[in-house]
């Protein structure tokens, strides 16, 4: 009996690195050949290792591959994977289910409706962040896709425990906060990429899902898998975020995202006869 398997993969941080988030700690002399996948205003944004790249051309042959990020879609359709282009990809954590690169409308008005039940709205939390934040270590505030919003910062200027103070005023709201890079997120709790990737399993007919993410924001999702890894860096181990179906990987940096494709594709692909 085949088994249909659907891979979900976060992007940032865990296929695809910024130059300050690389992790080139080797000598430049073994240091990896690196593909760049997204460039902005004209400059290299994010890069994977040039067999990393082989590796998920390839898996969309053994796969349904699903790219799984809190990117709005703008920010999504600049970067260039490499293989062919997915059929489906989730945006916005989950607000948005891509076919085909075109938002799917029924699942936004699923999401709308479920995120006007179940959490404060937008503009609560918003006004919320904005009153909490200091303008020492304040750079932008954003809505992302009439979702969610964050807030991007100076991360070595937060205060301690201004985080956790943060989360604790949310959770009540139905809020949940996540602090990745220099960004810090407010998305509603039911805003999640789980449900969006469960949508996409019913579509393709997959029977088993693998995944993997290093935030916190891709928690629920790794949690929903059948198999999941993360990679050494990021909110996930940094706070040691554990499931016994989940694999916590050692390696960092842009040479995690290459061991997590090789093990996407090590599970996905038949066993020798």
């Amino acid at each position: 009996m085949t088994v249909t398997s659907l891979v979900a993969s976060d992007l940032d941080r865990t296929l695809i690195y910024s130059t300050a988030a690389l992790g080139l700690t080797m000598p430049d002399a073994g240091a990896p050949r690196l593909l760049c996948v997204e460039t902005y205003q004209h400059k290299p944004l994010s890069y994977m290792t040039e067999t990393a790249a082989g590796l998920l051309t390839e898996l969309p042959h053994h796969c349904v591959f699903v790219p799984t990020t809190t990117r709005t879609r703008e920010q999504y359709h600049r970067i260039r994977l490499p293989g062919p282009p997915p059929t489906y990809a989730i945006c916005a954590n989950g607000g948005h289910l891509l076919v085909d690169g075109v938002s799917d409308p029924d699942w936004r008005r699923t999401v709308d409706a479920r995120l006007a039940d179940e959490c404060a709205p937008l503009e609560e939390v918003r006004a919320h962040l904005l009153a909490v934040a200091d303008p020492a270590w304040l750079l932008k505030e954003r809505v992302a896709e009439d979702l969610f919003a964050y807030l991007v910062v100076e991360r070595a200027l937060l205060p301690d425990g201004w985080m956790k103070e943060l989360a604790a005023w949310a959770a009540p709201h139905g809020w949940a906060v996540s602090l990745q890079g220099r960004k810090v997120y407010a998305v509603p709790q039911p805003l999640t990429k789980s449900a969006a990737v469960r949508e996409v399993a019913r579509r393709a007919g997959a029977d088993r899902v693998l995944a993997a993410g290093d935030s916190l924001l891709d928690a629920d999702l790794l949690l929903a898998a059948d198999r999941g890894w993360r990679p050494g860096h990021g909110e996930l181990a940094e706070t040691g975020w554990t499931a016994d179906h989940v694999d916590a990987l050692e390696t960092c940096g842009v040479l995690a995202g290459e061991e997590i494709l090789r093990l996407f594709s090590s599970a996905v692909r038949p066993s020798p006869a």
